[in-house]
């Protein structure tokens, strides 16, 4: 049976629990999705060989060799967007958030899930996220403040209320301990650090939250021996800016050609490209209709991918230009 892959654009709407609202996410011309049909993926791939793979036929002579496996955090190594949502709402309820464009103005902000996976598919890090959404739709009343706020400095200390708020609830969330890893990730970083490779962690999250979910999911042992962490506290620019991932390569001691990294969306895929580093995708429930065709692979989880198929992947890279 053919695989079904359609071209599509989504437009989603934030909405309040009871209501939907008209979309407010601008046009985004990065934005275009390959829609797989699920149904016909295990049909289409029975091996569970990665969806896409783009490399050259045979090796160069100047092939790259894989020195450091980069990972994102949220998306791939926990499914973590519902998480973080879950959180929002519920900092948006404690200081009773409202905004004036909401046709539900009376009730607390409520980002459905929908709207949220668009939103955080497009925009990085959690005060930008709130930055963006309250300027397309009017700064809010909360018990924050007693108005909505016009200065700057006002607006700053609304958005970093809500985000440390919001910080100390997913902590709460994670530590609860129903939360676990996605398949194959401990064992590949164990593979990769077994065989001599650097480990790194780059993720556009608030640093401790970020901290708290691989001490929770990959071990304190795990966490304190990666090459390198960063998280959105360490940079100026959030993902799909590359800085998060020159950084790393710098830190690490090792050429952007030669890092492999691993993420869940387009946002994460731009900034290692961007970065001048190659790119495998594991995509989750609300990343799995974006396009991805600038990674060298494309996978459901990583629970049957090997270090060996990562080295030859990158090994066959073409080198750009």
């Amino acid at each position: 049976m053919a695989c079904m892959i359609m071209h599509s654009r989504t437009t989603l709407s934030p909405s309040s629990p009871s209501s939907s609202a008209p979309s407010f996410l601008p046009p985004n011309p990065l934005f275009h999705v390959t829609t797989l049909r699920f149904r016909t993926l295990r049909q289409c791939f029975p091996f569970e060989k990665p969806l896409s793979v783009s490399v050259s036929a045979s090796a160069s002579s100047t092939s790259n060799r894989l020195h450091a496996l980069v990972f994102d955090c949220d998306g791939v190594i926990l499914e973590s967007e519902h998480l973080h949502r879950q959180a929002y709402n519920d900092a948006f309820a404690h200081f009773n958030v409202r905004c004036p464009s909401s046709s539900q103005s009376q009730l607390p902000l409520y980002w459905d899930s929908d709207f949220y996976d668009d939103l955080q598919n497009r925009i990085g890090g959690g005060k930008p996220k709130m930055r963006w959404y309250f300027g397309e739709n009017g700064w809010p009343s909360s018990t924050i403040l007693e108005k909505p706020p016009e200065a700057d400095e006002d607006r700053a200390k609304l958005v970093d209320t809500l985000q440390d708020w919001k910080t100390e609830r997913y902590k709460e969330i994670i530590k609860s301990g129903t939360v676990e890893p996605r398949p194959g990730v401990l064992r590949l970083m164990d593979e990769a650090r077994a065989a001599g490779r650097k480990l790194a962690v780059c993720s556009a999250a608030t640093k401790s939250s970020v901290i708290l979910c691989l001490e929770s999911l990959i071990g304190i042992e795990r966490f304190q021996s990666l090459d390198c962490f960063l998280a959105g506290d360490d940079v100026k620019e959030k993902k799909p800016d590359p800085s998060i991932y020159l950084t790393a390569s710098k830190r690490l001691g090792i050429s952007p050609q030669d890092c492999l990294v691993v993420e869940d969306s387009i946002i994460g895929l731009q900034a290692a490209t961007r970065a001048g580093m190659s790119c495998v995708i594991t995509y989750t429930s609300s990343t799995a209709d974006q396009d991805f065709k600038d990674a060298i692979a494309i996978y459901p989880d990583l629970s049957d991918v090997r270090l060996k198929d990562l080295e030859l992947l990158l090994e066959n890279v073409v080198p750009a230009g």
